[in-house]
């Protein structure tokens, strides 16, 4: 039972790291670079005895000769030609669970990932109300972007001049009389 559990985390493992930074892909096959990322980040190179050059000859020698990728088998076969370099005085198999326990669980990490700038003159740039002249009209009071209407001057056939500012009162001032 313990094991079928940690072979579920494997796989997820597997498909998190598969499908990093690709829109298209569906989890059932990883590239080079994504390999790679899973061994980094999953501390398997460790810089002594797994550097990232093993770990591309790992990935051209478990993958076919024509294929780009590895599917979820050639992937745990890849570990298999990995865990005995990394963990060298353990026998075979306890090589083998301990870099299962090192990728079971883990999804890719997003280091370097652009923050938003908040300085004082990106600030200044985008604050609404210091806006003049013909970029002012394309906002409202709050802020908002008028949209379509504050970008094209929007013919309005009400009978009344652009800035007349009593439109609308005609019919009040008649019902008055």
């Amino acid at each position: 039972m313990a094991e079928s559990a940690d072979t579920e985390q494997l796989l997820d493992s597997f498909k998190k790291f598969a499908i990093h930074g690709d829109t298209k892909a569906s989890g059932k096959e990883m590239n080079g670079k994504n390999w790679a990322k899973l061994c980094k980040d999953c501390k398997v190179i460790d810089g002594k005895n797994v550097t990232g050059t093993d770990v591309d000859i790992v990935f051209t020698k478990v993958k076919a000769k024509t294929s780009r990728v590895i599917t979820y088998e050639e992937f745990q076969k890849a570990l298999e030609e990995l865990a005995s370099k990394r963990f060298k005085g353990q026998s075979k198999e306890e090589a083998l669970q301990s870099i299962y326990k090192l990728i079971e669980g883990k999804e890719p990490a997003n280091m370097g990932v652009t923050k938003v700038a908040k300085t004082a003159a990106v600030d200044r740039l985008t604050d609404t109300t210091k806006y003049t002249g013909s970029h002012k009209e394309r906002f409202d009071e709050s802020g908002k972007g008028r949209g379509k209407g504050g970008r094209e001057e929007l013919v309005e056939n009400t009978g009344y001049v652009g800035a007349y500012k009593e439109a609308g009162t005609y019919d009040e001032k008649t019902k008055a009389k």
